[in-house]
């Protein structure tokens, strides 16, 4: 076992504070227009979560074993976004700033509460040629794999061993148990949604990340950039409505010393979701090599090796006037680059969500999270978590 790789990832729910993009698909429809006069948009959008969470954690060696009660964010952190539009001639000018908290101190840093900056871009688009973005958004490779989650408002995981019980930001909601998090980078993406009726398209290149170690003699080097991309279809199909996606990334990564091996990074991400009446049922996956299970921009900088990882996520949901309750089932298998160990993931969960109106809504739900790792490595975790708790969003 890498112990350095496990102090890393212990650090990560306060860096990751910044968690997801569900901002970014969610705040047009409830944005607040601040102004719009003479071709010219600025609205703000906001999301606001806390959770009473039990934890009942049991590792390997029992000295960790314990119940543990908190209160903090759930899968989602919390944000506040403000959007920019200007129409000039026949191009459209966008931007987006989000700042993203953490609702937790603590003894050690007192009140200073972690805030990020997870997106921070501008986008030129054309109704014929499509949106060029420059900036800092999430990634393709992954991307609607963990847009579509349907617990991506709930809670999700809580491993004790990464750290996620006593930390001070997100639970990891699927996260290493069915997909990687596309983490936010700086890229130039572009974007055409009209290729076709509900096709979509979009081609980036990305901040590329070193995967191998800068040595005594040598450093780490990208002579190119990182590759994503996402092509997505939505078609209506006996009265159902089916969306698709198939997602990418390739990356190499190099070292002036002759000593340290190359490292080509390379995944493809997929899914499916068919909704019928109140009926919602998502299947997606992921596989891998030379890339981190848990981050796609190798978070923590622990060396990756040419072997593989893939995941699954299976779910299904029914919603019944106010009411919606999604079941949850998902699975990471790693051949070590996350934790240095070859481990499986696993978490199992059930969701509750009530919407009180449309800023409000209730969460309840129970997670089992799982780690199957070689005995005497320390990995090996069942913990199980009931969460309870509010979403303002606006």
């Amino acid at each position: 076992m890498n112990n350095n790789k496990i102090a890393r990832l212990k650090l990560l729910p306060l860096s990751i504070a910044a968690a997801l993009a569900c901002g970014a698909a969610q705040q047009a429809s409830a944005e607040i227009m601040l102004y719009d006069k003479d071709d010219t948009t600025f609205s703000t959008d906001g999301y606001i979560n806390a959770f009473y969470v039990n934890t009942k954690v049991d590792r390997e060696g029992e000295q960790f074993d314990r119940r543990q009660s908190r209160v903090k964010m759930g899968f989602l952190p919390n944000w506040l976004g403000f959007n920019f539009g200007k129409q000039m001639d026949d191009l459209k000018l966008g931007g987006r700033a989000s700042f993203w908290v953490t609702i937790n101190d603590s003894e050690t840093n007192g009140t200073d509460t972690a805030i990020d900056v997870r997106q921070f871009y501008g986008t030129v688009s054309n109704p014929e040629w499509g949106e060029v973005l420059v900036g800092k958004d999430f990634g393709l490779f992954a991307r609607s794999n963990i847009f579509l989650d349907e617990l991506l408002a709930g809670y999700g995981n809580v491993s004790d061993t990464l750290g996620l019980v006593d930390g001070n930001g997100v639970s990891f909601g699927n996260i290493g148990t069915g997909y990687p998090y596309p983490f936010p980078t700086s890229q130039i993406t572009y974007r055409n949604n009209n290729l076709a009726e509900g096709l979509r398209f979009a081609i980036g290149i990305m901040d590329p990340v070193d995967t191998n170690d800068d040595s005594a003699a040598g450093k780490a080097y990208q002579d190119q950039p990182r590759y994503e991309s996402e092509v997505s279809y939505q078609f209506d199909l006996g009265g159902a409505t089916i969306y698709s996606w198939l997602n990418g990334a390739y990356q190499t990564s190099s070292n002036t010393d002759d000593n340290v091996d190359d490292v080509t990074s390379k995944g493809v991400g997929y899914g499916v979701q068919a909704k019928v009446a109140g009926f919602s049922v998502t299947a997606s996956g992921f596989q891998a090599k030379g890339i981190n299970p848990f981050f796609t921009n190798n978070l923590g900088e622990p060396t990756l090796r040419d072997i593989d990882s893939d995941g699954y996520l299976l779910q299904g949901s029914y919603t019944f006037g106010k009411n919606r309750v999604a079941l949850s089932y998902g699975k990471t298998e790693d051949d070590g680059n996350g934790l240095g160990v070859a481990a499986d993931y696993e978490t199992r969960g059930i969701a509750y969500f009530r919407t009180i109106n449309d800023n409000l809504k209730l969460v309840a739900e129970y997670n089992q999270y799982k780690i199957d790792a070689a005995s005497g490595s320390g990995l090996n975790e069942d913990s199980d978590t009931l969460a309870v708790g509010a979403v303002l969003s606006w």
